[in-house]
């Protein structure tokens, strides 16, 4: 679980008025929008960590830059706001979507290879995924070269490293020890 325990609450609160009002696919979205920005964008983050950019500019900023969103989206900025809790929005967007993932029985499958993946491959591992957890699984592909080749699979907490730069680490250690 992502976040603090403040960010799982207000999280957990946003889930539940979007599920009463049938709007959880559209203010996930929103969320993923937010991550995604905040992640892209250092000064975004910043003023959202600053103590010197008042609330009033906080807020007019993230209306301009979220200007599509859904009612509760807002709704939950303009709480964050009031309680003086708007560093916190990266955090609370993060634990909705893994929360609203697991309501649905979804999960996010990361894939780290060092090239990649073709669509033929993607189509395996999603259908592995479904066979190992049961559960449909949406794909994040990671390049690091510095795996060689191979792939490392993480899904929830369960990790399969079957990339070679593990290989050659396990080797490695066979022979320092023989």
């Amino acid at each position: 679980m992502l976040g603090s325990r403040a960010a799982i609450r207000y999280a957990k609160a946003v889930l539940s008025l979007a599920t009463d009002q049938k709007s959880g696919e559209a203010v996930s979205g929103d969320m993923k929008l937010i991550t995604d920005t905040i992640a892209q964008s250092e000064d975004l983050n910043q003023m959202l960590q600053s103590p010197v950019v008042t609330s009033s500019d906080k807020k007019a900023v993230l209306l301009a830059v979220f200007k599509d969103a859904n009612v509760a989206t807002t709704n939950l900025i303009d709480t964050l706001i009031a309680n003086k809790r708007l560093p916190l929005l990266n955090d609370v967007a993060s634990s909705y979507i893994y929360l609203y993932d697991e309501q649905r029985g979804s999960q996010v499958a990361t894939v780290t290879t060092a090239i990649p993946l073709t669509d033929e491959l993607k189509t395996k591992v999603l259908a592995k995924v479904k066979e190992l957890t049961g559960k449909d699984a949406e794909l994040k592909n990671i390049i690091d070269e510095s795996i060689l080749g191979g792939f490392i699979l993480r899904v929830g907490d369960i990790q399969y490293n079957a990339s070679i730069s593990n290989k050659l680490n396990t080797l490695k250690k066979e022979f320092t020890l023989n």
